[in-house]
């Protein structure tokens, strides 16, 4: 290889790698963003945020210097070279955004007590056409994670029917805006189905070590918690609640149906 082809290989390695460091910084502040707000503990598990994540920025990550790789070449006339790279760099975002677009529609906007469950509702659940009927006081799409609601008591027997047909057709009672409710309103039937945290400990006695740090995370005591179990994309969690007040202090990846 003459020294002219040498030299060439030299620069687009250190063009690509130079271009692999920034779009990892990207790729970080990206990943503060996904993590931080939308998908934060348990859902980058339970909701698949992190499958998701990893599937849109390693592509993005990898093919965005490699490309850089195959066009840089000094010989170019220096206006081909930049029109090249910022090409290659406005590919790149816009594959980025497109992908983080995505990863932000399927996020989770609520975990809604449902009866006697917790479930994740995530944004492509909840139907357009309810949007409307969202009550006062409550957000329909947060993008700041998921809040805590709980499904109201049906009205009649009529709205219970057609509401259970609708369930029975794909659409989760917890995902309709208009049977929300704030999460305080629900606290008597939490408590009434929730069930003690010795019984999850004497279902999963292989599980002791999980349960107690969860315990310990949630600054209660082992007495003082309740727990009942979560439906989420992806898996079956369990989540702990506060034996008075019923407020959500812990998850646990436990499938305790």
């Amino acid at each position: 290889m003459t020294q002219t082809g040498i030299n060439l290989w030299k620069d687009r390695l250190k063009a690509s790698s130079i271009h692999l460091g920034i779009s990892l910084l990207i790729a970080a502040l990206a990943a503060v963003l996904v993590f931080g707000l939308w998908y934060p503990y348990p859902y980058r598990e339970a909701s698949g945020g992190r499958t998701l994540f990893l599937l849109v920025v390693t592509v993005d990550v990898i093919l965005g210097p490699l490309v850089t790789f195959a066009v840089f070449n000094r010989a170019k006339p220096r206006t081909e070279l930049v029109r090249d790279l910022a090409i290659v760099g406005l590919v790149q975002l816009a594959a980025l955004s497109y992908g983080l677009w995505s990863v932000c529609v399927a996020r989770p906007v609520h975990l809604v007590f449902e009866f006697d469950r917790f479930r994740a509702v995530h944004g492509v659940e909840v139907p357009d056409d309810l949007l409307g009927k969202v009550p006062d006081g409550i957000r329909a799409m947060p993008l700041t994670g998921p809040t805590v609601l709980a499904v109201r008591a049906f009205r009649d027997v009529n709205e219970e029917s057609t509401a259970t047909i609708q369930a029975l057709s794909g659409l989760p009672l917890s995902a309709r805006p208009d049977l929300w409710e704030p999460y305080a309103q629900a606290q008597q039937r939490v408590l009434a189905v929730a069930k003690p945290l010795s019984a999850l400990r004497q279902r999963f006695p292989g599980k002791t070590a999980e349960i107690d740090a969860a315990v310990a995370a949630s600054g209660r005591r082992a007495d003082q918690l309740m727990y009942l179990p979560m439906v989420a994309r992806q898996s079956f969690w369990t989540v702990l609640v506060d034996a008075e007040s019923a407020a959500v202090c812990g998850y646990l990846p436990l499938d305790s149906f």
